[in-house]
């Protein structure tokens, strides 16, 4: 419990150093969301009480002061476009991208395990080089690019599910979601088979494996209980750094598979120049992945009883 204190503790200078980085360079992005919301009506004069209302006539200094004053108290600020709060905006469009996420690090386990246990009991072999270079192609290509393959195929030709939206429901999630899941998936689930097969192999080379077979261990008994539970330690580590990127990869997916997440907002809010909203949806991600990395270090702790985090 200390050190899951400790590490929760440490979203505070990251959210710190988020903040700083986000508001600047945000600001250096030619627009202006006065601008964009008066079109046709942007007088000079429109245009400086709308900068006036908002606080953008202050020195850029004193808008984070003020940006950190309120998130100080829990409050993202207004949205310039939409005249809500942004964490109101925020929290509505969550429930999306972290159904995404999840649903996609599944899919990518189930992957992923099957076939790295195919490589690794068949080392050398015609199936152990299919394995290790078929998944490659995945990898290879950009996510948003499988992404039209998947809808053009299983939403377009054959219409097996839903080309876009979030759907209604546990069942509806489960059909809208699958093709931009099963499109991060793939781009996540050859990291994860090359590093899972590895760890298979140096565990079936160990002396415990050997000493297990003699004494007549089957074989089934002795791939789950001692091979792959050994060997998914260094695959989880992995497997969270990996969805830490993930997080940021959804931005592009859910604007391809129009998913109303958050990472869709942050697209919509940048060219939009909503800057409440783009610091509020980047301090999300950022906290996202503090967790995720923390949830890796818990699980590799409670599958390895050596590991210990009193350092």
């Amino acid at each position: 419990m200390s050190f899951v204190g400790r590490r929760l503790l440490q979203l505070v200078p990251v959210a710190v150093g988020v903040t700083i980085v986000v508001f600047f360079m945000i600001h250096l992005i030619p627009g202006d969301p006065a601008r964009t919301i008066l079109q046709q009506h942007a007088t000079p004069r429109a245009i400086a009480e709308l900068h006036r209302e908002w606080g953008l006539d202050r020195p850029l200094i004193s808008q984070y002061w003020l940006f950190l004053n309120r998130l100080a108290h829990g409050n993202l600020g207004q949205s310039l476009i939409y005249g809500v709060s942004a964490a109101s905006l925020i929290w509505q469009r969550l429930p999306a991208t972290l159904w995404l996420i999840i649903y996609a690090s599944v899919l990518a386990v189930l992957i992923s395990v099957p076939l790295a246990m195919i490589a690794a009991t068949r080392k050398d072999g015609i199936r152990d080089h299919v394995v290790r270079a078929v998944p490659l192609l995945g990898l290879g290509m950009p996510p948003f690019w499988v992404g039209f393959l998947l809808i053009y195929g299983f939403g377009i030709t054959f219409r097996v599910f839903p080309v876009g939206g979030y759907g209604t429901g546990l069942t509806g999630h489960l059909d809208a979601m699958f093709l931009p899941a099963l499109t991060v998936a793939i781009a996540l689930a050859p990291v994860v088979i090359r590093s899972l097969r590895a760890s298979m192999l140096s565990v079936l080379g160990a002396d415990y494996i050997t000493t297990a077979r003699s004494k007549g261990v089957p074989a089934r008994r002795l791939f789950f209980r001692h091979v792959l539970r050994n060997a998914v330690i260094p695959a989880i580590t992995v497997l969270g750094i990996n969805i830490g990127f993930l997080i940021g990869g959804t931005v592009i997916i859910e604007n391809v598979f129009a998913i109303p997440g958050i990472g869709q907002l942050m697209i919509n809010s940048i060219f939009q120049r909503d800057f409440p909203v783009v610091q509020g949806v980047t301090l999300v991600f950022a906290v996202l992945v503090v967790l995720v990395n923390l949830l890796a270090d818990m699980t590799y702790a409670s599958l390895d009883p050596r590991v210990s985090f009193d350092r």
